[in-house]
């Protein structure tokens, strides 16, 4: 049986210790609101959902769905895709409003880090300098797929590495 949205707001509010009074009042709402929302009476307002999703620790695709970001998986050697069919995704999103979106075939991955070259959008980016794509290609070379790292900085800098 599939949750409501509503039982997962009230599940996941339970979780991070919150009363409906305390996230109504994060959110600048009626304490009845919150109750309407985990009753599925009502739901929430549209532009309410990257806040209340923050606040409650999960993305708006897994509020909304009940379904977890996707985890690294090992896929056997049977199923995994070629290289060069694959794309790494890097995402970051800085506490001033920044936004940052490199997808990289994979395979351009594999010959930069063949002939030991840097990319550029990564070398040259300060929220991306930690990033080993030799590390990167290795995993994916041994089946991982999904998202292979999520780093939230102490001032509020996210950066999410995945590859597909």
């Amino acid at each position: 049986m599939e949750t409501t949205l509503g039982k997962r707001i009230a599940t996941l509010r339970r979780e991070k210790e919150l009363k409906q009074d305390d996230l109504a009042s994060m959110l600048d709402i009626s304490p009845q609101a919150v109750s309407k929302w985990e009753n599925d009476q009502t739901c929430p307002d549209i532009s309410l959902l990257p806040k209340l999703a923050k606040i409650l620790g999960v993305t708006v695709d897994e509020l909304l769905s009940g379904k977890k970001e996707s985890a690294v998986t090992v896929m056997p050697p049977e199923c995994r895709k070629d290289i060069k069919d694959m794309v790494l995704r890097i995402v970051v999103d800085s506490h001033e409003g920044d936004k940052v979106r490199v997808n990289l075939p994979m395979a351009l991955i594999q010959v930069a880090v063949d002939i030991g070259a840097g990319i550029p959008q990564i070398s040259g980016n300060n929220a991306l300098k930690g990033i080993d794509l030799n590390q990167i290609l290795e995993l994916v070379r041994q089946g991982a797929t999904g998202n292979l790292v999520e780093v939230e900085s102490a001032d509020g800098d996210v950066v999410h590495i995945f590859v597909e």
